[in-house]
């Protein structure tokens, strides 16, 4: 195993500019692929906003709720529960 310190001056400094080479590349290759990608995805975004503001829009059917016939002493807690919904709609 060998330090860093015991290569030559030279091999040093070639080592360190091909290393600050291939970080500023790697660095600026990433940042144009995140460029790219934040503009492709604001012009779908922008395309696919104008394909459904063109769609007519189509209310979701309600579902009926069967009647349940409730007896005991579960009347009391099935009246106050009707009772909070007809509330909360209003």
């Amino acid at each position: 195993m060998f330090l860093i310190t015991q290569l030559p001056a030279e091999v040093l400094k070639q080592q360190m500019g091909n290393g600050v080479v291939l970080m500023l590349l790697g660095m600026s290759i990433v940042f144009v692929f995140l460029t790219i990608l934040v503009f492709t995805t604001k012009g779908i975004s922008k395309i696919v906003g104008k394909i459904e503001a063109k769609k007519p829009q189509k209310a979701a059917p309600v579902p009926e709720a069967a009647p349940v016939q409730v007896t005991g002493a579960d009347s009391e807690i099935a009246a106050v529960i009707a009772a909070a919904v007809v509330k909360s709609r209003e």
